[in-house]
């Protein structure tokens, strides 16, 4: 082990000791470790920039393997100073002010201007009994600048972008994921390592974090200058983020659900005859049978009589299917028979809550579903054993992985004191749904790497990012006020470092628009007709554009027929999708490669007041900016709020029937912010604006404000059915001139790990705004099947160059690309 560079210099052989002013430390390869108020405190650098705090009563032994945290910590060259009653431990990066006295951590730049000081005392330690053993509940709380925005803490369904002033009680949910983090606008962040139910409480007094059960405190401060350093400091110590297949950023169809084999292959064989694009199909609950066989994951229902021949029939028409697997198991199944004996299910009353099928609930014949227990190896093998034999081996693209909190009914004081393999459920609660994920991620890993893992996920903790995950907003209700939601609890949740993010949409329970409504299916409905449009064209602007839920059929051809206004505009925000491809999936190697987001908070981007808490425009990747129209327009506004947990109860729900006739061809508009230090363009007319203000932005029903943030180099792909339809050969490449600008398109095969081998290739293309010159680099790598020659159209779209909507832009130069470097002069 090699010495650290001090300038302490009366260092001993095995640790150092400074009892001057009647205070103690020893240093550690890490750091240092001390006694303060009979509390034990060690500093341990894990990096430059990360730093990890242990606090635990003296005497006691605090030994930790962490669910979340991967990253080895790594030695780090730090000065120790002394002044006064303080202790100085500084790295490259920041700087970790150590109060001798009371125990008082600080955080600092490495010039020394604040960044965060924990409140005037060690930590708070309560003695608890948890499941029969002695342990404590732990508290730590820290002191924020009174106007600091933070950010984080998972997927909110409060309609808050900054969170500040609020208190959040952590416990995996349906609707809500909490990831016990923030992010501050200072560009630092802090994660509270701990996965037992926790209170988050921010006021005029403090910020804290407060969990029931911990051996001590734990928590990682980390500083990146900025938000993307942030996540990547947070990324290094939690894991980083495979590449998606190519196929899960095309349009996704599902329902609650398809009743039989013939019904979804029928869908898919509907879109391929209307010419509407589309790569997913979902195959939600009960192709296993009857609720007491509950995710057998055998095909157990007759409708489901031949599910190899149904898989086979969606791949044959170029599409990709997914199902629904639970956490949970019936107790006639052979996982369940396997597991109970060995105890490795939980005794908590999950969903369903009857072994009959009917509402509500017949609680006479309950149906003795129980989630398993994740936390433990053998049971996630066997978890895998069924999910392999029954399902996998058919060529399942994918996992539905639903109820990964898991539901959680019925409450009971003792169900948290059910054992798991790692203490109680009370102990380990919040990081289920990364546990569950994991094994079903790291077991496919073991025996496939042709085909990509993808699982759609209704929960998340701190470092699911790294398990090919696509977390999902849960059951939320169909309604404007949760669409508004939606936004900021996925730009939230970005800012925890967990990239991928989508919402069911149109919302999940949506029976108030089809009560009493002409043909009972509420698709004719105009008040969900416009809701619908509007959440669809917020999800082509998210990481998976996926239209789910119940009581409204969604597919496409239920809303009308072409040439009807709502069709078309469904349709049109499909095939704009589509014609992002290229963008998108270099997005997404940007984010696997450098650390980056796709929905991204238009803090992380513009250093401007007026986006600080601005909850309803973002960017998606670093060129658009997308201003959702997030309220009713043409119908009355119907604000509805259903409970996730009855909303199936539909006798609840009120009648939204409209008597009067709507003009969805009129145009309408909104008021969008540009932020400042910016030129940009509007998507639709190329119009040109100034940053810093506040426009008046022209809609229609098929059109959202888009704008595209100047020095932007945006790729268009060719028209398709299917993502993978046609090569890039032929792509577009507009380039809005007054900055500039930079963009990578990234190729591989789509769909195997081939990539982490180096298979793949990098086109950069640079714009110099002041010489007018695009630069077309050098192709970087290669990978079987790449294209040795292709064509780019540029098109450079100039101030005041206005194309119109739906108007098919010029190109002004056509590019023969075969590799080489290539200067296109304007």
């Amino acid at each position: 082990m090699k010495l650290k560079h001090m300038y302490i210099l009366f260092l001993l052989v095995f640790s150092l000791y400074n009892t001057s002013k009647g205070q103690s430390y020893k240093h550690t390869d890490l750091g240092i470790k001390t006694v303060i108020n009979s509390t034990e405190i060690e500093i341990q650098f894990y990096g430059p920039s990360t730093v990890r705090i242990l606090k635990f009563p003296e005497g006691d032994e605090f030994e930790k393997k962490s669910l979340s945290v991967i990253m080895q910590p790594q030695e780090e060259i730090f000065d120790i100073q002394e002044m006064g009653r303080e202790i100085t431990l500084k790295s490259k990066k920041i700087s970790v002010v150590l109060n001798l006295k009371n125990g008082q951590v600080a955080f600092k730049t490495i010039s020394g201007e604040p960044l965060l000081n924990e409140k005037a005392y060690v930590g708070k330690f309560t003695d608890f009994i948890d499941a029969g053993d002695t342990t404590y509940s732990v508290s730590q709380s820290y002191v924020l600048d009174e106007n600091e925005a933070i950010y984080g803490l998972g997927i909110l369904q409060r309609g808050k972008m900054s969170q500040r002033n609020q208190e959040v009680r952590m416990v995996q949910n349906n609707t809500e994921d909490y990831v016990p983090f923030f992010l501050s606008e200072k560009g630092y962040g802090v994660y509270w390592d701990n996965y037992s139910p926790t209170t988050f409480k921010d006021n005029s007094e403090s910020t804290s974090f407060s969990s029931e059960v911990g051996d001590g405190i734990d928590y990682y401060f980390m500083y990146g200058g900025n938000s993307d350093g942030v996540i990547a400091c947070m990324r290094n110590l939690t894991g980083q983020v495979p590449m998606f297949p190519l196929w899960t950023f095309g349009y996704w169809q599902s329902k609650e659900r398809y009743k039989s084999q013939n019904e979804i292959v029928g869908v898919v064989k509907k879109y391929r005859e209307l010419g509407v694009p589309l790569d997913g199909i979902i195959q939600d609950w009960q192709y296993w049978g009857n609720n007491y066989l509950w995710n057998a994951m055998e095909f157990l229902n007759p409708d489901f009589a031949n599910p190899q021949k149904m898989v086979n029939d969606i791949h044959d028409l170029n599409a990709h299917i997914i199902i629904s697997i639970w956490s949970s198991f019936g107790p006639m199944t052979k996982p369940y028979r396997e597991m109970n004996p060995k105890g490795m299910l939980l005794d908590i009353g999950t969903w369903p809550q009857s072994g009959l099928t009917s509402w509500p609930p017949n609680k006479d014949y309950p149906s003795g579903v129980k989630p398993y227990d994740p936390y433990n190896p053998e049971a996630r093998d066997i978890y895998w054993k069924y999910l392999n034999q029954g399902i996998f081996k058919l060529g399942m693209d994918g996992w539905w992985m639903d109820s990964t909190e898991p539901d959680h009914l019925d409450f009971r004081a003792q169900d948290m004191d059910n054992k798991t393999y790692l203490g109680s459920f009370r102990k380990v609660r919040n990081a289920y749904p990364l546990m569950t994920v994991g094994g079903v991620y790291e077991h496919q890993r073991e025996v496939s790497s042709d085909k990509r893992v993808f699982i759609l996920t209704r929960s998340a903790f701190a470092g699911q990012q790294r398990y090919g995950a696509n977390t999902w907003s849960g059951d939320v209700s169909s309604s404007w006020e949760s669409l508004r939601n939606q936004i900021p609890a996925g730009l939230n949740f970005s800012l925890c470092g967990i990239p991928y993010w989508n919402s069911d949409i149109g919302g999940f329970f949506a029976g108030a628009y089809n009560k009493n409504w002409n043909d009972g299916s509420g698709s004719k409905n105009p008040l969900y007709q416009e809701l619908y449009v509007r959440w669809l064209q917020f999800g082509a602007f998210t990481p998976m554009m996926r239209s789910h839920g119940t009581d409204v059929p969604r597919e496409i051809y239920q809303f009308g027929k072409e040439g009807e206004p709502i069709y078309d505009a469904i349709e049109k925000a499909i095939k704009l999708r589509y014609s992002l491809l290229p963008y998108i999936y270099g997005t997404a190697w940007d984010v696997t490669k450098n650390q980056s987001s796709f929905m991204r908070a238009l803090v992380m981007d513009f250093n401007d007041e007026n986006v600080k808490d601005l909850r309803n425009e973002y960017m998606f990747g670093k060129s658009i900016l997308v201003a959702p129209i997030d309220s009713a327009q043409y119908t009355s506004e119907k604000v509805l709020k259903i409970d996730a947990d009855t909303g199936w109860d539909k006798a609840e729900k009120e009648d939204t029937k409209s008597n009067t006739e709507t003009n969805f061809r009129k145009p309408k508009s909104k008021n969008v912010y540009l932020p400042a230090g910016e030129e940009w363009y509007d998507f639709w007319t190329n119009e040109t604006y100034l940053g810093g203000q506040n426009i008046t932005a022209t809609t229609t029903i098929d059109k959202i404000p888009l704008y595209i943030k100047a020095g932007s180099i945006l790729p268009f792909g060719p028209k398709v059915k299917y993502a993978a339809e046609k090569k890039w050969d032929k792509l577009e490449i507009r380039i809005y001139e007054g900055a500039n600008g930079e963009f990578t398109l990234y190729e591989d095969e789509n769909d195997n790990y081939n990539y982490e081998k180096g298979m793949y290739s990098t086109i950069t293309f640079n714009w110099n705004d002041a010489e007018k010159v695009l630069t077309i680099n050098d192709r970087e790598g290669n990978f079987p099947g790449m294209l040795k020659e292709r064509t780019f159209g540029i098109v450079k779209v100039g101030k005041g160059k206005a194309a119109g909507d739906e108007v098919v832009m010029l190109f002004d130069k056509v590019v023969k690309y075969n590799g080489k470097k290539v200067l296109v002069k304007f």
